[in-house]
This record gives structure tokens, sequence and C-alpha cells, in this order.
């Protein structure tokens, strides 16, 4: 694969003027230059600008390679050697990347897994945040009233014993995946008839579920339209949903040159959780700002730069 396939035949220049705060004292990463590259949806730019203005603040030169479409290309970047390091999912390398149909349910086990067969593929993985983008199912406050549904085994129960009760608005990816709805239904003992069950578009599911026009909405349980909109979330008490939380991955050949990475990214993986997520996720989605100014505000915010 070629950088343009990749889609990274441009990038610019990390100018902020950060030094600094409780990491990359003593400019750990100087002389380094390094590429940092995200997915193209709010939460991955708001993880890259983080990464590249840590490693600012370390001393390096940093690239913003940041919003490439799909997962494939930032993946193929840092696997490459293109781009030097980017926020990953563990469940997304483990499914969609190393080829297994079946996820660990243990997040930290999850992560070993993950870390222990990439090397294979130059890649390394450093710990894992809290953070856990997974799917999930959410209503609004007027249907929690009413149905009185808390996780999905309830909202199974509810399928069988009022069938109409159960509209579900999904994406079609999601209508599709084994670790989607059929998966969920099989693992739940579900069964929600087509007509049940409409298809649109990811950010049109946000605003039907909170009119209640499907009881149910697949979201992603760091979108911070969940808690805007004041959305409750169905809890997956069987474990069905992989784990999918934020770590660092990246290239290896990188990483030997340059070890302080770990170090200057460690702090901010650590504080990284669901709450900080949907918190940060909205003042782009909702709010309307910027993502790297979202990142550079929280990174001050907690004193990690200056």
């Amino acid at each position: 694969m070629t950088a343009a396939a990749c889609g990274l035949t441009s990038g610019s220049p990390m100018v902020d003027d950060v030094e600094p705060g409780t990491i990359g004292r003593g400019d750990p990463l100087e002389g380094a230059k390094l590429t940092v590259t995200s997915k193209s949806f709010t939460e991955q730019l708001i993880l890259g600008a983080m990464m590249g203005i840590a490693f600012e603040a370390a001393g390096a030169e940093v690239v913003d390679r940041t919003g490439i479409q799909g997962s494939i290309g930032s993946r193929e970047a840092v696997v490459k050697g293109e781009a030097d390091a980017g926020f990953e999912y563990t469940g997304t390398a483990w499914i969609t990347y190393l080829g297994h149909s079946d996820p660990i349910t243990d997040p930290r086990e999850q992560w070993e897994a993950v870390k222990k067969e990439d090397a294979a593929n130059g890649v390394t993985w450093l710990p894992p945040s809290r953070l856990d983008n997974t799917y999930a199912l959410a209503m609004n406050q007027a249907n929690h009233r009413r149905y009185r549904t808390d996780d999905l085994s309830e909202v199974a129960a509810l399928s069988k014993s009022d069938p109409s009760a159960v509209t579900l608005c999904v994406e079609v990816e999601f209508a599709n995946r084994a670790d989607g709805l059929r998966g969920m239904e099989k693992r739940y003992g579900m069964d929600v008839p087509p007509r049940n069950i409409t298809q649109m578009d990811t950010g049109i599911i946000y605003t039907q579920t909170a009119k209640g026009s499907c009881t149910y909405g697949e979201v992603f349980t760091t979108d911070g339209r969940i808690k805007s909109m004041n959305l409750v979330v169905m809890d997956d008490d069987k474990h069905f949903f992989p784990n999918y939380n934020a770590a660092p991955m990246i290239n290896a050949k990188t990483l030997r040159k340059w070890p302080a990475i770990a170090d200057v990214l460690d702090p901010i993986t650590k504080k990284l959780d669901n709450a900080v997520a949907q918190e940060l996720n909205a003042k782009v989605d909702v709010d309307g700002e910027d993502p790297h100014q979202v990142a550079l505000d929280w990174l001050k915010q907690e004193g990690f730069v200056k």
C-alpha cells in the first residue's frame, strides 16, 4: 500500500506553543520527528491531537496526519512506518486487523492478546485506557420510565412479553455484523422482527432515540450525545460486545529509537475513561468546538502541558 492509498500524501506540522507540564520534562523526545495518525471521527481526532501535542511538549517535531477515512488507512500507516503512532481500539485490532471472530471478555486479557500477536506486524501496543468505545443500546427517559429496562436481558424479556415495544434504530453496519445486532439477538435470545428494525445514519439514531421514534437506538458508549440528550444506556450484562479500549499503537522501530514515548503517553492514557471521552466528544459534536483545541484545553486543564 502506498502513502497515497493510505491518504497520507499530505500532513501538516503541529505548531502548538506548549511546554512540559507533568509530562515531557527534560525534552526526552528532542530531535525526534514523529508523525501522528488517526481515523476521521471525533474521538479519534481528539485522541490523535492529544498524542501529537504530548510529543510536542516533550520536544519532538510532529507531523499531523490525523483524520484518515476508515480504519485500515491509519492502521496500515503505522504498520508500514508511514506514521509513527496513533490511538487504536483493542477490539478493532483483534477482530478487524488480526482476524479473530470471538472477542476476549476480560479487557486486560484482550489487550495482552492483541499486544502479543501484533508484535509480529512490527506494532507495539502501550498500556490501555479505561476508555471503552463499544456498542450499546440506549433509550430516552420517557421510555425508560415506561418499560423499566436497565440491561439487555431485560430488553430480551420485553421483546417476548410485548414484541411491539422493542423497536430498534441501528446503523447498516451494526445490523449486519456478527458482533452487532445478529450476534446480540442470538446471545440474549431476542427475536426482533425486521419490521421493528430501522436502519439509518449514526447521527440520526441519537435524535430519533431521543424523540422516542424508536424505543432503543444503537449508540457508542463514549459518544457525547448520550449525555447531552439524557439517554439511558442498557448494560451489556452478558458481556457480548467486544472491549474497544483505546491504547497507543506505536511502530516498533520508532519506539525502539524513542523509548521515552511510553513515559510521555502513559499518564494521559491512564486518565482517559468513558466519562472523559463523553465530555470531550460532546464539546465537538454538540457544542461545535474544534477537536484539536478540545484536546489542547484538556491537556492544559489536567496539567499535562502548559
